[in-house]
Order: structure tokens, then sequence, then C-alpha cells
């Protein structure tokens, strides 16, 4: 099986996006991770239904895949990110927020919108937290299945769903939707899951819907290069061809824009090399 590889736009904020999507296109990308941000596609503006149809034919003509992102970190709020959360005061506008995301998905042709569950704000104690957490899910999934899109929920240090055992959790009470799925981040499997990344993989392929990938250093979630932290992308690309996971694989690297033109092709030259594509081999001269 050949991995797909895709790029997270957060890492491209420096581009223009027509520019970005030629820029991951020339390298070899097959597709693009989306975040919807004011910087590239605003969801909170006029027109989305037009908006999201130029985009696609624009994704259409470059031949790139394409996965709904939704962790702009203050697309809500200047002042404070991620906020408000599924967990927070203001989670009306997180839920809205989130169903124009799966509106985009749907009429891009995306089958997958990422998402997570917020941090626990300081006075909510547990019970309500996965209260409100199941809820805005089941409303979330209703506007899924209407589209054919699937949810792809991201454990993340510091939040209420932080690592795969987590999510098993929220998939168990809501009773398996079909529509729900996980999104792995292998650098955070190296950062906050108590197993190797390959275990990692292998315990929740099924389930997976989208994998990010960086790099992160020893006792530190901040993403570096790949290549240049405590993953082993060789592993963890392995782990998930044993389990045939067929979707994209997108290099998240948000903090590299200001270097995206040199960072987008080597990055997939590091992805190829580790997962022994032939094509990362230069010939000999």
């Amino acid at each position: 099986m050949s991995a797909r590889y895709a790029y997270v736009t957060s890492g491209l904020t420096g581009h223009r996006l027509e520019d970005a999507l030629t820029l991951l296109a020339d390298a070899g990308y097959d597709g693009v991770a989306l975040t919807l941000d004011h910087v590239h596609f605003d969801p909170l503006a006029p027109r989305l239904r037009a908006r999201a149809e130029r985009l696609g034919a624009l994704l259409d003509s470059v031949g790139l895949a394409r996965v709904i992102e939704t962790d702009a970190r203050f697309a809500l709020d200047a002042r404070r990110e991620h906020y408000p959360s599924l967990l927070s005061d203001g989670r009306q506008r997180r839920i809205e927020f989130l169903r124009r995301a799966i509106d985009v998905a749907g009429t891009l042709g995306a089958p997958v919108v990422t998402m997570r569950s917020g941090p626990v704000p300081a006075m909510l104690d547990p019970v309500t937290a996965w209260t409100l957490l199941m809820d805005g899910c089941e409303r979330l999934l209703r506007r899924a299945e209407h589209w054919g899109v699937h949810l792809g929920v991201e454990p993340e240090p510091g939040m209420l769903i932080e690592r795969i055992q987590d999510f098993d959790t929220l998939a168990r009470r809501l009773g398996e939707p079909a529509q729900l799925g996980l999104t792995l981040d292998l650098g955070h499997c190296a950062a906050v899951e108590p197993q190797p990344v390959a275990v990692c993989v292998a315990e929740a392929v099924e389930r997976l819907v989208h994998v990010h990938v960086k790099d992160v250093r020893p006792g530190d979630d901040e993403a570096v290069m790949l290549g240049e932290g405590a993953l082993d992308l060789r592993e963890a690309l392995g782990a998930l061809d044993a389990g045939f996971y067929d979707g994209l694989v997108a290099v998240d690297l948000p903090r590299h824009a200001l270097v995206a033109h040199r960072v987008v092709p080597a990055a997939i030259e590091r992805l190829r090399a580790a997962a022994g594509d032939p094509a990362s081999v230069q010939p000999s001269s």
C-alpha cells in the first residue's frame, strides 16, 4: 500500500491559497488539509456555498484530495485560543462553526472534518464536561450524516479528549456512531501516550479517518520538523501500512509558515524516505 500525503494549511499562512495549493501539487503531495480561518477560507464570511464550490473547482484543477481542519486557534475569539469550545460558555458559537465546516466539507467532497473536545474549564465538573461534549457531538453527527462526512475527533494534550483511550470512551458512550472517527496525531502519540507509536497506531487503526504527522522533542508538544524529535517516523508509517490505513497523512507544522517554501518539499522527502518509497531515492551521478 502506498501512503497518501497532505499538508495542513495552517503551516502555509504566508502564501495565498492558490499559491499554497500549487506548491503542494508541485512537491508531489496527494492532498491538502484545509484549515478554516481568516487567511485561506473564512467559514464565517458570506456566500459560504458559492466560495466552497469555487474552491472545490480549484482543488480539482490541481488534483488534490481534501480534508477540513477546524483548529484555527483564534477563529472565534481574538484573545483566547480555542475559545469558545464545546465545553465552555458560548459553546453554541463553536457548534455553529463546526456545522459550517461540515457544510464546507460536503460541498467540497471532503470525507472528513477534524475537531477537538476543548479543555475542561476550571470550574466544570467531569460529569458535566462529558455531558456537554456528547451533546455537541450528537448534534454535529446528525449534520455529518446528512452530508456523508466523518467527524474525526483528535485527542489533544490538555483537552478532555487527550489520549486514544479518551476517544474510545467517547465513541462507546455515543453508541459507536458510523460518522464518528479518530484523527490521530503521530507527534502527540510520541508526546503523551504511554505506549510506543506503533502500538498506538495498531490499536487505533480501525477507527482512523485522518492522520497528522509532526515531530516533537521529549517532554514537549511543540511541533518540530520531521526527523528532529522523538517520533520514530519509519515505525509510525510502517504501522499505518500494516493496518491498511488508506486516508491522508497530513504534515502539521503551523510554526514553519515562514519557511514553508523549503519545508514543504523537505517534509515529503522525509516521509518518502521513512516509508521506503523508491521515489525518495535520488539517482547517482
